[in-house]
């Protein structure tokens, strides 16, 4: 009994002794059992003074981290981000204006091209012949005018030659008058015949006659000038109505050439050779180049939003690059309010939802990258 006591006691005290050994060395162990609280918080301390590095280490970040959360916090409030914005621009269906055969298609899907670029040609050949005939109608107008201003100085002439018989005709009629006095008074003397007297007052009558004749003449003459002048005026209006026609004309030879309005893009081509083009059909979908952002911020984040500030735009299709670009101007109403069905909030149950308003973001230099409408974006704007 008392052996086996010994030895227990001798094992006890072998195994304390190789705990304490290893402690010495710096290994780590599981605590013994028997071990109170205090003496691990004591070893923990001595292992803390043996590693004074990790210590500042831990600091240091835990320091950089709050500075870097302030910062970050500070910061954000300056900028104002959505990811519910894309890229817009004002899409132009081409038509035709004038109908007609297609002749030739010059561009391809998707081609940039040039303002004024030819996109497609309308066989124009009744168009060329419709023009012709309203400049022969313009010449016929003209020749008109002409003839009747010819016919007017010509009447012109002959109110001066009536003039001119009205001048004679009075001369005449004072002598006839002047020659039926005297031989008035030489048969009341007694000294003249009657027969003589008769002729005088014969004489007298035709002279009359003759210079009432030339006055009715000279006034015909005179209202035959109103006339031709009045005949000039409808072939003025004729000549009107006929240039009307040719700049109609023209303006449609013209249409059979359709252009591109500005430089953009060319989409969605319908128009081929040899098919049949209506007015208004819409024959390609034109993307002009200048093209925005259209960013639909939430209502709160509007408070410090002005035109002109700046912004950072980011594209989902180019990570890691930015463009610069600014605020143009801010839409006058929520989406909502123009869309297809408004909402009638004054009706039934009402849920209060923060609406967004459409911000219309310019770049500052047009983007070096391929972009295009509906085109995911991230816009960032300064506000402070």
């Amino acid at each position: 009994m008392a052996d086996s006591l010994t030895e227990s006691a001798e094992a006890h005290n072998t195994k304390a002794e190789t705990y304490s050994q290893r402690t010495r060395r710096g290994e780590t162990s599981p605590r013994p059992e028997g071990r109170t609280a205090s003496g691990w918080t004591r070893r923990t301390k001595s292992a803390l003074r043996h590693r004074p590095y990790a210590i500042i280490a831990i600091g240091l970040l835990v320091i950089a981290a709050l500075g870097g959360g302030a910062l970050w916090w500070s910061n954000a409030r300056d900028y104002e981000s959505t990811d519910d914005a894309f890229v817009a621009a004002r899409i132009v269906p081409i038509s035709s204006q004038v109908a007609g055969k297609i002749v030739s298609v010059a561009v391809t899907d998707n081609q940039r091209v040039d303002a004024g670029a030819t996109l497609f040609r309308i066989d124009n050949r009744d168009y060329r012949a419709a023009l012709d005939q309203a400049k022969a109608l313009v010449e016929q107008a003209n020749a008109t005018i002409a003839n009747i201003g010819a016919q007017i100085s010509a009447q012109q002439a002959r109110v001066e030659q009536a003039k001119r018989e009205i001048t004679k005709a009075q001369a005449a009629l004072t002598f006839a008058q002047e020659q039926n006095a005297r031989a008035r008074d030489l048969v009341k003397r007694g000294v003249g015949t009657v027969e003589a007297a008769q002729q005088t007052s014969s004489a007298l009558t035709e002279s009359q006659a003759a210079y009432n004749g030339a006055v009715a003449n000279e006034t015909a003459a005179t209202k035959q000038i109103q006339v031709l002048k009045t005949q000039q005026e409808v072939a003025r209006a004729g000549q009107d109505k006929a240039l009307a026609q040719q700049e109609e004309a023209e303006a449609n030879l013209v249409r059979t050439t359709v252009k591109a309005p500005v430089e953009g893009f060319v989409t969605k081509i319908t128009a081929a050779k040899g098919a049949y083009a209506q007015p208004g059909q819409t024959l390609i979908m034109f993307v002009p180049v200048n093209m925005w952002v259209t960013a639909n911020f939430k209502e709160t984040q509007l408070d410090l939003m002005r035109p002109g500030q700046p912004a950072e735009i980011s594209i989902d299709a180019y990570p890691g690059r930015t463009f610069q670009g600014h605020v143009n101007s801010i839409q006058a109403g929520s989406g909502a309010a123009f869309s297809l069905l408004p909402p009638e909030n004054a009706t039934g149950n009402y849920v209060k939802v923060v609406q967004r308003v459409p911000v219309k973001i310019t770049f500052d230099k047009r983007p070096d990258v391929y972009i295009g409408p509906g085109m995911s974006v991230v816009p960032t704007v300064k506000v402070r």
